[in-house]
């Protein structure tokens, strides 16, 4: 083992949308998991790795810890909870506020139970103008849990996130290196396709639908000449749904198609055919079937 190089696993937990994948695409340099302003956007468990002269860190991006209103809510945050467990040090956002809710009171009463080190990033202090209210964040949370550091940072701006790359780097054993050096995801190719078709129909789609989509990749082939040809499917839970998710003439499927390609092939670094079905499963979201088939209870 080589007494100089740091390395283990990092997890990322908090509310839904306090920037946990924006985050930690920013702390690895790379978009891998997809980022939306509606709440619940991850949904498996996604492991990143930032590897440099110093050592290896491999982050676990977790669903939101909510309250579940259904299996696949559920599984979200079995997934998160199952995870603080499993790591070296976990990295707790909250956001720049003086109002504990019950939601963080909740997450608080896990970390208390474990003993792992424990960081506070207070989150998206981009948006505050007076420094105080950061100083009174950081006050208000800091008998919650017997943190081992608390930052603020903003992911969205990459403010501080050196910074917590160093502390990381702090509180991590002296270890292997697990992944190769330009290794930066362990997803499949076809997931992450999958997630950025998804990321696009969150961000145009009205409130009421998305959380009732999945995405599923039916077909994913390389041609002679270098060009990808992807076959996707959108799965929503009703008719009326599917009328919005085409539009009309085809429009809204053209436009989340149209960005979902563009981003597929920044991230392949070739070309891509993107062909999108839209499917009616009803409440897919409460038959195991149906979550198992989409990606979800994969444990």
């Amino acid at each position: 083992m080589n007494e100089n190089f740091k390395s283990g696993f990092v997890a990322l937990v908090g509310r839904p949308n306090v920037g946990k994948s924006t985050l930690m695409n920013h702390l690895i340099g790379q978009k891998i998991a997809i980022t939306s302003e509606k709440p619940q956007t991850t949904r498996n468990r996604i492991q990143t790795v930032y590897t440099d002269k110093r050592g290896q860190i491999i982050f676990l991006d977790t669903p939101g810890i909510h309250k579940a209103k259904n299996k696949l809510g559920q599984y979200m945050v079995n997934v998160a909870e199952g995870t603080l467990n499993e790591v070296d040090v976990i990295m707790w956002l909250v956001e720049p506020t003086t109002y504990i809710g019950a939601g963080e009171q909740h997450i608080a009463e896990l970390l208390s139970k474990v003993k792992t080190p424990v960081i506070l990033a207070i989150n998206k202090i981009d948006t505050v103008k007076d420094e105080e209210i950061i100083a009174k964040a950081i006050d208000t949370y800091k008998n919650v849990c017997p943190f081992a550091e608390i930052v603020p940072v903003s992911a969205l701006r990459n403010q501080n996130t050196d910074k917590m790359t160093e502390l990381l780097f702090q509180y991590l054993p002296y270890g292997p290196q697990y992944y190769d050096e330009d290794t930066v995801t362990d997803q499949p190719m076809r997931q992450i396709a999958a997630e950025l078709i998804r990321e696009k129909a969150l961000r145009l789609l009205q409130d009421e639908i998305p959380h009732g989509i999945a995405v599923t990749i039916e077909q994913m082939k390389e041609r002679d000449n270098g060009i990808f040809d992807i076959e996707a499917t959108i799965v929503c839970e009703r008719d009326s749904h599917k009328g919005i998710i085409i539009g009309k003439g085809g429009a809204m499927l053209k436009r989340i198609g149209s960005q979902a390609r563009r981003e597929i092939e920044n991230l392949m670094g070739a070309k891509v055919n993107l062909q999108l079905w839209v499917k009616v499963r009803k409440e897919w979201r409460d038959s195991e079937l149906y979550m198992k088939n989409y990606g979800y209870f994969n444990e």
